[in-house]
C-alpha cells in the first residue's frame, strides 16, 4: 500500500560526532541493490567518512525522519557548483512504500530554499531501477541523460546511468521545462 504525502525532516548528520556509529550501522546494515557498492564493508564506510563523502565543503548528509521515524540518509554531493547531486539510500523496510516522492521534494525545496546559488538539482541511478525513475518523474525531475554502460555493477556487466534534473525556475513555477532531443539539423 502506497502512502499519501507525508511530512519529511531533513536533519542534519554530524559524521565525525553524534551520529558518526548510526551512519556506518546504516550503511553496514542494509543491502542497496541499485547503488554501486551493494553492501558497504565497515572499513570503506568508515574511509568515507574520514574523506568527507558525508560532511565537508562539497559534502552535507542528512538523516531523512518522518512521523514514523527515521527512514533513511540523503548525502547532498558537489555543494561547491550550482547543480549538486546527490545519493538517496532509504532502509530496506521503508523501501516500496512511496515514501520517494515525498523526500525528493523535502530535498529540492531545502536545497532551493537554503542554497540561492544552487539553479538546479541532479539525481541519476541505474536504467534498471523502475521505482526510483518513476519517483524523479512524479517529484518533477525530468530524464536529462541515457548514458549507456555507465554504471558500475558488482559482479555483472555496467548498465546504462539515467540523469535527472529539476531546475530552480520549474520548481518555482510549478511546471517542467522539457529537454529538447532532436535539435541536430538534417545533413
Amino acid at each position: 500500500m502506497l502512502r499519501s504525502a507525508m511530512e519529511i525532516t531533513l536533519t542534519r548528520l554530524d559524521d565525525h560526532g553524534r551520529d558518526r556509529s548510526e551512519l556506518v550501522e546504516f550503511l553496514t546494515g542494509h543491502e542497496f541493490p541499485f547503488h554501486s557498492t551493494r553492501r558497504p564493508a565497515r572499513a570503506d564506510v568508515e574511509r568515507s567518512i574520514a574523506d568527507g563523502r558525508f560532511g565537508d565543503a562539497d559534502h552535507a548528509s542528512f538523516w531523512i525522519d518522518t512521523d514514523a521515524g527515521r527512514i533513511g540518509l540523503v548525502v547532498l554531493i558537489d555543494l561547491t557548483d550550482d547543480a549538486p547531486l546527490f545519493d538517496l539510500r532509504l532502509a530496506t523496510e521503508h523501501r516500496g512504500k512511496g515514501y520517494g516522492t515525498d523526500v525528493l521534494k523535502a530535498l529540492t525545496t531545502h536545497v532551493f530554499t537554503t542554497m540561492p546559488a544552487v539553479t538546479r538539482l541532479e539525481g541519476q541511478t541505474r536504467e534498471d531501477n523502475l521505482a526510483m525513475r518513476k519517483t524523479f518523474a512524479r517529484a518533477g525531475f525530468v530524464k536529462e541523460a541515457h548514458y549507456r554502460d555507465g554504471w558500475p555493477v558488482e559482479n555483472g556487466p555496467p548498465l546504462a546511468s539515467v540523469g535527472y534534473g529539476i531546475l530552480r525556475r520549474d520548481w518555482l513555477s510549478g511546471r517542467t521545462t522539457p529537454v529538447v532531443w532532436d535539435d541536430l539539423p538534417p545533413g
